[in-house]
């Protein structure tokens, strides 16, 4: 009758000699006090050789066994125990007549696209992939790292970014942040002898101004995935659980790395406050500031903010972003950059209108402003029942009032503030 687990523990507790007691899923039964107690009672009373393991999918353990109880989280597989799983599955499919075109980088594709599951987690991954079309291909390796999100996903607090964004060459402007993601891409990407690992950046500046853009281009131009974090989604009415969801995500983020983190107004979900909600803003800070200083996994964290001065001042110290950039208003070249990549992404000739002209019409104007006036001006023209012209983007850019001049002096402030604290994007 040990099914049931006062019976088992009586049991546990009338053996003797040496032996290991093992209690799979043992989770629910910790919740009933009557059984945590018989379990501090057996520990305490244990002779050598004696121990009783209880697994479970949650590392709480009840405070009646604090300084009994010893926490053991598994490790996931590294990374040659993954390659060797995986030249086993291919071998095992390749025998049952799966075609295998993969040449030997793309088998490291697989491999890290595996890592952060199991070994059972990753063999069913690679078994998926053959049973779409009978072949594993270079073409499955995206497939396999979507998958592997998808599993990886709960919660609701974490959302994989689907970008059908260009990369960041097909950005308007961003100089300066290009520049530097340029010459940290590879130590990133590699492990460089001597070179720390970069470990992200916040974007501050005008709303508007391509930041959340940005974000989900550096994704793409590295070839990694893109992983949104909302924090707003975290908070909860329950004590404890706003902490755990925290957590979970970021031991998520790590198993899902490489990967770009991606944290849009970062300000929303740790801002410098009081203790109106009880300390639990402070907790979660403190959680959070924890992960980026400690953390070993290739996750990049790409943080935007339009409010900066709402963060606390130990999240903006240097060691926890690498840089912090500001994203001003776009000058005159960079609009006509931004006009002429906004038309051609419409499969409009961008030859047709005179850009100098517009990039100066739309002096003060936000990327967001001029993607607004074209998709405006290509209303006005369908309505009309005619195509796109100039005189329909100038109607649009004047009865546009741009948020540089309808929040003239919150615009200020931010260049105030990022004039001494912040580098050029």
């Amino acid at each position: 009758q040990t099914v049931h687990p006062h019976y088992a523990l009586d049991f546990v507790a009338y053996l003797e000699g040496p032996g290991v007691y093992v209690f799979v899923d043992a989770h629910p039964i910790l919740e009933d006090p009557k059984i945590v107690r018989r379990v501090k009672e057996i520990g305490q009373t244990f002779g050598e050789g004696q121990a009783l393991v209880l697994t479970a999918p949650t590392h709480h353990v009840p405070i009646e066994l604090d300084g009994l109880a010893r926490t053991w989280s598994l490790r996931p597989p590294n990374r040659e125990e993954l390659r060797d799983l995986a030249d086993r599955t291919l071998a095992d499919l390749e025998r049952q007549s799966t075609v295998i075109d993969l040449e030997a980088g793309d088998i490291d594709g697989i491999v890290t696209a595996l890592q952060g599951l199991t070994l059972r987690q990753a063999e069913r991954l690679i078994q998926h992939a053959a049973l779409q079309d009978g072949a594993v291909t270079a073409a499955d390796v995206p497939r396999i790292r979507a998958a592997k999100a998808e599993q990886l996903m709960s919660g609701g607090v974490l959302e994989l970014i689907e970008s059908h964004t260009t990369t960041l060459d097909g950005v308007g402007g961003f100089n300066g942040l290009k520049h530097w993601l340029g010459l940290r891409r590879q130590a990133f990407l590699e492990d460089v002898p001597g070179l720390d690992r970069p470990r992200g950046l916040l974007m501050t500046g005008v709303p508007g101004c391509g930041k959340s853009l940005a974000a989900k281009a550096v994704a793409k131009s590295w070839g990694i995935p893109l992983v949104l974090l909302d924090p707003a989604r975290l908070y909860s009415k329950y004590i404890g659980e706003s902490e755990e969801r925290l957590s979970k995500a970021l031991s998520t983020v790590d198993a899902l790395s490489p990967a770009v983190l991606w944290i849009d107004e970062i300000e929303k979900g740790f801002a410098a406050g009081g203790t109106a909600d009880g300390g639990l803003s402070t907790r979660l800070l403190g959680t959070f500031l924890r992960w980026m200083q400690e953390r070993a996994s290739r996750v990049f964290l790409m943080a935007t903010a339009n409010d900066v001065s709402a963060l606390p001042p130990e999240l903006l110290r240097k060691g926890r972003f690498d840089e912090i950039f500001f994203v001003d208003l776009p000058g005159d070249t960079t609009r006509h950059e931004v006009l002429r990549l906004q038309l051609e992404a419409r499969e409009l000739d961008p030859d047709e209108f005179d850009l100098d002209k517009l990039a100066e019409l739309t002096h003060g104007f936000s990327g967001a402003e001029i993607e607004m006036a074209i998709v405006g001006g290509l209303y006005r023209a369908h309505a009309a029942g005619a195509g796109l012209s100039e005189a329909d983007l100038v109607t649009e850019v004047d009865s546009t009032v741009p948020l540089s001049v309808s929040r003239a002096e919150d615009v200020a402030r931010l260049r105030a503030w990022a004039t001494a604290r912040a580098v050029p994007a």
